[in-house]
Formats: C-alpha cells, sequence, structure tokens
C-alpha cells in the first residue's frame, strides 16, 4: 500500500539513540509512523548502520522512507547528506536538527535531488519536552510533507518560528552562545573570588540565586554541547565579543563616574524590549517568586 501524498508513513531517524533523535522518533511515532532508529551503535531496536556509507540494509530503509531526520552531529551530517540524498525517493523528506544551519543549507542546495529538505532546531533541552518551547524552522525545500511535519509539531505543541538560515544562525548566537557565555564568565570570575559558596547561598538575592542554577546546569551538563554552541556557530565569536564589550561599556560608566549615562543604558535597554518588556516583567515575577529563599534550609534544621 502506498503512502498518501505528504504522508510520514515511514520514517527514518539517524542517531535516534540520542536525546534528540529519541524526542522526534517518539513525536513521529505518536503520529502513527513506522520510525527505523539507525544509530553507529547497536543496541536494542537499533540498525547499526554508518549514516555516512550506508549498506544494503539502511539504503532499503532510506529508499521506503517518506522522511529521515538526521539527529547527528554537523559533520556527520554533511558527510552523509550525499548517500542519504541519494538513496531517498523522489518527493521524501529530510530533516536535520543542526544547532548551525548555514553550512547544511548551502550544501542543501546543491543538491540535485528531488527532495522536500526542513531544518529543525528545538532550542530547549529534549528532556523538558516538546509543549511550550520554541524550535527554529528553516525551510530548504517546501512541499507537503514538510507541512504535514509542521502539523505534527504544532499539535505537539512546539512554537514554531520560521528563518532563513542565515538569521537563525546569528539569532542562535545570541540566544545560546552569548548567553552560555555569560554564565561561564559569571562562574569563572565568581570562582576566583574565592568566596564560601554556602554563605554566598544563604545571602543570595534570587537574580544570583538564578545565576548559581544556570551555572549548575551548564557546568554539569554534557561539555561537547556547549562546547559544540561556542565553537561551530561562526556568529559566536562575535556576540562573545558584544558581550565582552558591554561589560566593559558599564564597567566605564561606572567607573567614570556617570549616573547619567547608566540611567540612559537602562531606559534605551527598557526601549529596545519594547513590546516584549511587560511579559518579561511578569515572567520575572513568576521565576523570582518560586526562587527559594534558603535553598539549603534543611542543613540547619
Amino acid at each position: 500500500m502506498s503512502a498518501p501524498p505528504g504522508g510520514l508513513t515511514r520514517c527514518v531517524v539517524a542517531g535516534g539513540a540520542g536525546a534528540v533523535g529519541a524526542m522526534f522518533a517518539d513525536l513521529l511515532r505518536a503520529e502513527g509512523s513506522q520510525v527505523t532508529i539507525v544509530d553507529i551503535a547497536p543496541g536494542p531496536g537499533v540498525m547499526a548502520a554508518d549514516v555516512t556509507a550506508p549498506g544494503p540494509e539502511l539504503r532499503g530503509a532510506l529508499g521506503t522512507a517518506d522522511a529521515v531526520v538526521l539527529a547527528v552531529p554537523e559533520r556527520v551530517a554533511l558527510a552523509c547528506l550525499g548517500p542519504v540524498s541519494g538513496a531517498l525517493r523522489p518527493g521524501a523528506l529530510l530533516v536535520d536538527t543542526l544547532s548551525v544551519k548555514g553550512p547544511f543549507a548551502s550544501a542543501v542546495a546543491e543538491l540535485g535531488a528531488d527532495i522536500e529538505a526542513v531544518g529543525l532546531n528545538p532550542m530547549f533541552a529534549p528532556s523538558l519536552g516538546m509543549a511550550g518551547r520554541p524550535v527554529a524552522e528553516v525551510v530548504l525545500r517546501d512541499g507537503q510533507r514538510v507541512r504535514t511535519l509542521r502539523r505534527v509539531l504544532a499539535e505537539a505543541g512546539a512554537l514554531l518560528t520560521a528563518v532563513d538560515a542565515s538569521a537563525h544562525d546569528q539569532l542562535a548566537a545570541a540566544a545560546q552562545a552569548m548567553t552560555h557565555a555569560s554564565v561561564l564568565a559569571f562562574g569563572h570570575a565568581l570562582a576566583g573570588l574565592d568566596l564560601d559558596v554556602r554563605q554566598l547561598s544563604a545571602l543570595a538575592p534570587p537574580p544570583h540565586t538564578t545565576m548559581l542554577a544556570l551555572l549548575t546546569r551548564i557546568c554539569t551538563g554534557e561539555p561537547d554541547v556547549y562546547w559544540d554552541v561556542q565553537s561551530t556557530n561562526p556568529m559566536a565569536a562575535s556576540a562573545r565579543e558584544a558581550l565582552a564589550h558591554g561589560l566593559r561599556a558599564v564597567a566605564d560608566m561606572v567607573e567614570a563616574p556617570d549616573p547619567a549615562a547608566f540611567s540612559a543604558l537602562l531606559a534605551r535597554l527598557a526601549g529596545y524590549l519594547g513590546p516584549e518588556l511587560e511579559r518579561y516583567r511578569e515572567h520575572c515575577a513568576r521565576l523570582f517568586a518560586v526562587v527559594p529563599q534558603q535553598p539549603h534550609r534543611e542543613e540547619h534544621a
């Protein structure tokens, strides 16, 4: 029985044993798709195969797939693009989940294969779940299956934002690389002050407690994930430079001293936030309302 036009009846998820791949596999299964998990390492329910050099079994799965999701590192995605796209049937959908879109988008543009293609970047840890979370969408070759996948994501509660590859990488550099760098720089500076962290935690106001929580999440996470955010996005260096310039500008105002310039900075930043200002004011109030006043109170009970 042939798949309906634009349907996602049979899907392959390369890198499906990882967190991002597993999230998309679960999403597609919930839609009723038959999902084949492909990963370099063998495991239960996994087709052990190298997508950069697909053998007969994998080529067979690719040739009957309505969609293939590449939840793999950038170097693997670029290396497998030719072999994978060459095995797909006309009209099949190729999905990448890369955190940097520019190089892959350029490579897709040069393909001769008659396929659809879309880049997705979940801007959250898969453990948080899709509902209510932002997902960047970079449409490379539109079609019915792209639109079907968009509907599936929307029904799962994803908040899709469509951007082109260049804009995606610029926005991701600010939203991810600069944010992570600011938290890591905060931690680096704090550790250099050599203060007792328990005393610091006991006295910390909500903003500082929140920064400590963010620092803890990053420094106990997977280093490769955060390294990739900093090292693979070509826009990340300029984002870090902007961060360093911003810190220096604030220091210069205070050390001058120039309170009028400081007040003008706050007004300018409020103006930049513009229509988002009130929403983020309310968000911060809700966030600080649940920040514990004494996170280690039980230790002193």
